[in-house]
């Protein structure tokens, strides 16, 4: 057996024994490799004295971590490529744990994932969102070298640097990534005319880092077609094939271009240029600071006025510009939320900055233009062998570095600042419709991204040539994956054009449409809509072509992900997005929220149906009937209290007011907080999106916990240079005042709608959710007493707290059970879902309350505090505190008992 290949396999972390096994079934080493990394061969971790003999298997539980390096001599008896384990015992195999993704019919059998692994090498490779991998990847000292064409040394692609990113179940791309780079850093490539002579390589042939990625095309270009020396055969340096066809190849390429002459050159641009994007980026990223473009997006929402720090472990890595590291975002700056927005913000810099942010973005537009003509097409003009067949590696460039990228783009929550960065995210999409277009490439738009959670450790040693060599045990988790954040974007351009949409009927043109008009024509849920009237307004129209072309980039994806992977696989992609609701009845199409048994499964089956139903679009209108002697059909009376309102404006067009509500509701769409403690939810009229209803339940630690709140709101005329006109319905008929700034005749008082004096409205700039969740966290507050004009110093005194203990008294015989009895429109399934899922905590809370209670009148005026500022006597009769909560703790077991 060829030793050469043997040393070969065990360079790469095979022992003896399952290198012999390896090349005893595959002669070819990378075939042979591709098998090992697939863990083909894990029972054979040793040899006897002739190294034949295999030992007894590796137990899982002390598989080691993946490095995603060559290991050192020492090394050797290390297995590459496992990836399954994640530091914890989950007590699950992992069969269990991955998700074919690749499959119309869910996980394979193993015989049947075997034979596919053979004939695909992606498969195995795709895994859930909940996948947990822990890898040790490797940093070493790039070296720099003088390369003609550059007047600077530049350094070399290490290879820790090659194969560092998101790891894999299995090691299969692992394998492809060292070969490839082993391959073509080293060795010699023979004259295939077999004629003896041959050239050697070096690193620097096909892994110099150029400061521009068109310098490091040119160098590639001067060293790529070689010729023998004896023999005069010409040949490509990377795939050490002859060259012989050299016809005009339209399209990008040049006539004979040699850079598309195999997939070996193909794999080694996508990699060396993907990093130099991810580098790019993340110094754009870190140049940036804090910003709404790149913050990674939780699902489960922060506490009210609390502010969740970052994984402290990130501090590991002593401040370095590190593969897909979220940029420090340090401590959120005040201001914008609250009362008001800021009204002496300082706005000099701001043109300066947008100019800054449009140059960044034409730096890495131009870049994804000049690197995507390397990215395998099947709608190229020209037929180009890679284009088919590209390289095994170009997935994981894709899904390592190219994600990277992509993620951090569209976690955007601004729909409004994607439109005005329109020039990169246009390129953004072109690439996700060429990736989706291409069987190799399709599934990974359904992958999730693989992101860092932790770094655990960082050690460093020295290399057998003495250089430092810098090791770091980190550990990824799944994340949203590319076809599943753009779904987030597709919410908010559905949410804005429902604002834009002026329901006038566009004029039909004469003359046939150009394809880039087809392109821009929408079509919605699968049936044609007109298009609405040109808007002349040019910042709307910038916002509804954007919006347009969001919609149509995604269908042209599922329509190739239904051609290259099939109807089953975008039905499972498509069931596992996110949806937001047209309609009440849709509700009952979602499976009902189950507590469990535990606090803990309540409260998470809480935040995943609080998230699914905060944002609806429902039907706001007063049934009616025409009579007969009218022919015209009326305008729609609202469940609003500003019905007049909203009738008088039916027939107006006011360009400026349906941008500033487009903007306003692709924000609220996926920025809405949901949490156990407390939560908003919306509702919006399905054709009238200027009317909305907003219900907020009760921060934990207040008088209003666990209690329901609605709201009536109206983006009046003026909308967004003025404010919202804003409603507070939870009133007992007009009796009770809740708050200070809660009148009892619905007036909510607060600085930021003009209600109160103090900083207010900041046209342009303040947004209905700023209004929100101020009313969440200052109004619905710990202590409503201090809210008063002239009583803020009384913090805890028996004013305070007589002031709270009437507030929960009106809380449970209104906002808990009042609500209960009588839900309120549209929020009846809201309500009952809420009071049904914290049946458990609610009772104990109501327990509390009652014990706590003082005793005195409800007083639906002044909280219990007289005239005079102190509290009044308690009283001999009761106050129905009693009664109510134990008809509300009876509603609540009635619908537990209900579930069983």
């Amino acid at each position: 057996m060829d030793q050469a290949k043997i040393r070969q396999l065990t360079e790469m972390g095979a022992t003896v024994a399952q290198a012999k096994a390896a090349l005893a079934q595959y002669k070819d080493v990378e075939a042979a490799a591709e098998r090992f990394f697939d863990g083909h061969y894990d029972h054979l971790i040793g040899k006897d004295e002739d190294g034949d003999v295999p030992m007894a298997p590796v137990p899982a539980a002390s598989r080691q971590p993946i490095r995603m390096v060559t290991p050192d001599e020492d090394d050797d008896d290390m297995p590459v490529g496992d990836g399954s384990d994640d530091g914890e015992d989950d007590g699950q195999s992992d069969e269990d744990e991955f998700i074919d993704y690749d499959s119309d019919d869910g996980p394979a059998p193993k015989a049947q994932q075997t034979t596919n692994a053979d004939a695909d090498p992606y498969a195995g490779i795709f895994f859930s969102k909940d996948h947990r991998a822990e890898v040790i990847e490797v940093e070493e000292e790039p070296e720099l070298v003088s390369l003609p064409g550059s007047s600077q040394p530049v350094k070399l692609m290490t290879q820790g640097e090659w194969m560092k990113g998101c790891p894999p179940p299995s090691g299969g791309e692992q394998g492809f990534l060292f070969s490839l780079y082993s391959q073509l850093s080293g060795g010699k490539c023979a004259c295939p005319n077999q004629c003896g002579s041959s050239v050697a390589r070096n690193t620097s042939d096909f892994f110099p880092i150029f400061p521009e990625f068109s310098s490091y095309i040119t160098h590639l270009r001067s060293i790529v077609q070689k010729t023998c020396d004896r023999c005069h055969t010409e040949f490509c340096f990377a795939c050490g094939e002859p060259i012989t066809e050299k016809i005009q190849r339209p399209g990008a390429a040049a006539p004979g271009d040699p850079l598309f002459h195999c997939a070996d050159i193909q794999g080694v641009i996508l990699g060396v240029g993907l990093s130099m994007l991810e580098q790019m980026f993340s110094e754009q990223t870190q140049d940036a600071g804090p910003s709404q473009d790149h913050k990674t997006r939780n699902t489960k929402r922060r506490k009210t006025g609390k502010v969740q720090s970052k994984d402290e472990d990130d501090d590991e890595d002593d401040g370095e510009i590190y593969f897909n590291r979220p940029s420090p975002t340090g401590k959120r700056a005040k201001g914008g939320i609250g009362y008001a927005g800021d009204q002496k913000e300082d706005h000099s810099g701001q043109i300066e900055a947008q100019a800054l942010q449009a140059a960044k973005d034409q730096k890495i537009g131009q870049f994804l233009t000049e690197l995507g003509v390397y990215l395998p097409s099947l709608h190229r003009d020209g037929h180009h062998p890679s284009d088919f067949l590209p390289h095994p590696t170009a997935l994981a460039h894709l899904r390592r570095r190219f994600n990277y990228v992509c993620s951090g783009l569209l976690r955007n929550d601004s729909l409004a600042d994607m439109s005005d960065r329109s020039v990169l995210y246009f390129k953004l999409l072109e690439w996700l419709e060429t990736i989706s277009s291409h069987e190799a490439l399709a599934s990974m738009m359904a992958m999730p991204i693989m992101t860092i959670a932790s770094i655990k450790s960082v050690t460093t040693r020295k290399s057998p040539t003495n250089t430092p060599i810098r090791e770091r045990t980190v550990v990824y988790e799944g994340s949203a994956g590319p076809r599943e954040l753009l779904e987030a974007i597709v919410i908010q351009a559905n949410a804005a054009l429902k604002a834009l949409d002026t329901g006038k009927p566009a004029e039909v043109p004469d003359e046939e449409l150009t394809e880039e008009q087809k392109r821009m024509t929408v079509d919605i849920k699968g049936k044609s809509k007109e298009v609405a009237a040109p808007i002349a307004d040019s910042e709307s129209q910038k916002l509804l072509n954007f919006c347009r072309r969001i919609l149509n980039t995604t269908e042209a994806i599922d329509r190739s992900l239904r051609e290259t992977k099939g109807d089953a696989f975008v039905a499972r992609l498509h069931a596992a997005l996110p949806k937001i609701l047209t309609s009440s009845s849709e509700q009952g199409t979602l499976p009902e929220p189950d507590p469990g048994l535990t606090e803990e499964s309540a409260k998470k089956s809480y935040v995943e149906w609080a998230g699914r139903v905060r944002f609806e679009y429902c039907d706001l209108t007063i049934p009616t009937t025409t009579p007969p002697n009218e022919t015209e059909p009326q305008l729609p009376q609202y469940k609003s209290y500003y019905n007049n309102e909203i009738r008088m404006l039916a027939l107006s067009d006011i360009p400026k007011r349906s941008l500033a509500i487009a903007k306003e509701l692709s924000i609220l769409t996926n920025n809405l907080p949901v949490a156990w403690d407390s939560s908003i939810f919306l509702r919006i009229d399905e054709t009238r999106v200027d009317v909305i209803k907003a219900l907020i339940t009760g921060p934990e630690g207040t008088p209003y916990y666990n209690g329901c709140y609605l709201f009536d709101i109206f983006l009046g005329p003026n909308y967004n240079q003025s404010p919202p006109s804003v409603k507070y319905m939870t009133t007992n008929g007009g009796k009770f005042r809740f708050n200070p700034n809660l009148y009892a005749d619905g007036k909510v008082c607060l600085s930021l709608l003009g209600t109160w004096s103090g900083p207010g409205w900041v046209a342009g700039r303040s947004t209905l959710l700023q209004v929100l969740i101020s009313i969440q966290s200052m109004i619905l507050c710990e202590e409503p007493y201090l809210n008063e004009p002239g009583w803020a110093e009384q913090a805890g005194t028996q004013q305070s707290r007589a002031y709270s203990a009437n507030v929960r008294r009106m809380v449970v015989k209104t906002a808990m059970l009042g609500n209960l009895q009588n839900p309120p429109e549209p929020f009846g399934d809201i309500i009952k879902t809420h009071f049904r899922l914290k049946a458990r905590a609610i009772s104990a809370q109501l327990d509390q309350w009652l014990s706590a209670d003082d005793g005195r009148p409800t007083q639906p005026e002044g909280g219990g505090v007289g005239p005079t500022g102190r509290a009044d006597a308690v009283g001999q009769s009761t106050n129905g505190m009693a009664e109510d909560v134990a008809e509300m703790k009876r509603l609540l077991k009635e619908m537990g008992s209900s579930r069983t």
